[in-house]
């Protein structure tokens, strides 16, 4: 474990998994939002946003995420926008699971009893606000394990960003594996260990959230 012993090994180790966790969680939130909007749309009484929500799920599930990432590394930029390499990655990767989390939300939509929607619509509530106060927060609940996988995908997804020089956990393996070739099966368990304690985390959260969301809707 001579890898992981040095100050510098210990630091860089780290260092990989915190710049791992950062586009986990920065994708991630994006792609709550914008697969929130996209779910929405897709249950709209507007055949236009359903349009609009079919077609965002069509195209960016059935698009390779690398593509997607070779479009915003280096598309965005030819155009004037460059959000920086970072945050031009962490875009490919919201908009891409973003779609998953639409279908996972619209399944959950789908699963909350018809009759509470009518009888919010039957004491005048807007379409918005039967969406934010009665259907969402259940179909939150009903989704919560298969939102856990997508963000557990993501998390795996996260090592296409070595690629293009972002530092993250798998940058820093390969950075390993070069310097002590030797020790090549510790290095693996090592950096597998620590994308296990992330997806352990993801898991711990959604598992929280999932118990505190049936007790209120119990």
């Amino acid at each position: 474990m001579d890898w992981l012993l040095t100050d510098d090994g210990w630091q860089l180790y780290l260092q990989g998994f915190w710049t791992t966790a950062r586009l986990t969680a920065s994708s991630g939130l994006l792609a709550l939002v914008v697969g929130t909007l996209v779910a929405v749309a897709r249950v709209s009484p507007v055949p236009i946003l359903r349009g609009v929500g079919t077609g965002y799920v069509t195209v960016f599930r059935n698009t390779p995420l690398l593509v997607l990432i070779l479009l915003t590394y280096y598309g965005l930029p030819e155009i004037g926008i460059d959000f920086g390499f970072f945050w031009n990655i962490t875009l490919a990767m919201g908009l891409y699971t973003a779609a998953f989390v639409s279908e996972a939300l619209r399944s959950g939509l789908n699963g909350v009893p018809v009759g509470q929607a009518e009888a919010a619509r039957a004491i005048g509530m807007p379409f918005t606000g039967i969406m934010r106060q009665v259907v969402l927060p259940q179909a939150f609940r009903l989704t919560v394990p298969p939102m856990a996988s997508a963000f557990i995908a993501l998390v795996k997804n996260t090592s296409l960003a070595a690629v293009f020089g972002i530092a993250e956990a798998t940058f820093r393996m390969r950075g390993f594996l070069n310097t002590y070739a030797t020790e090549m099966l510790q290095v693996f368990l090592g950096f597998a260990f620590g994308y296990i304690v992330l997806v352990a985390i993801i898991s711990a959260v959604a598992t929280t959230f999932e118990r505190r969301w049936k007790v209120v809707y119990r």
